[in-house]
This record gives structure tokens, C-alpha cells and sequence, in this order.
């Protein structure tokens, strides 16, 4: 059986390059962040502060569950 799918051309190659050039930005500037620097002599963050990221964390995660729920309902019920 013949695949009859095109070979990607240099635009997908180009946005796999763009975005593996984004995840590489965002891997060091996880590493910069992360690394205590020369002058990092703040306290460390408060249990209420660790509260409030969870906090947003769950709440982000149930937002972005929720909408795609809700496209893939809408989509098997015919309404999109």
C-alpha cells in the first residue's frame, strides 16, 4: 500500500526548528532561575506562598481539563 502523504516542506521544518530553539530558551532559563545567584540572600518562599502556587497550579490544570472536555463533547454531539 503507497503512502500518499506529502514530505513536509520547509515551513514544518522551520517551526520544529522555532519551537525546539523555544524549549531550549525556556530549559536555561529554567537552569538560570533556578541556580542561586551571588547576591540570593532573600528568605525562601513562605508555606503561604507554596499554597498559592499549588493553588494556581490545580486551578490552571482543571481550567484547561475543563475546556477540552467541553470541545470534545461539543464536537462528538455535532455542534462545533
Amino acid at each position: 500500500m503507497a503512502d500518499n502523504r506529502p514530505k513536509p516542506g520547509w515551513g514544518t521544518w522551520l517551526v520544529i526548528a522555532v519551537l525546539t530553539g523555544l524549549l531550549g530558551v525556556a530549559i536555561v532559563e529554567l537552569y538560570v532561575g533556578l541556580s542561586p545567584g551571588e547576591d540570593d540572600v532573600g528568605p525562601g518562599m513562605s508555606a503561604a506562598g507554596y499554597v498559592a502556587m499549588a493553588f494556581g497550579i490545580v486551578a490552571t490544570l482543571a481550567v484547561g481539563i475543563g475546556l477540552m472536555a467541553l470541545v470534545f463533547y461539543s464536537n462528538r454531539r455535532g455542534r462545533d
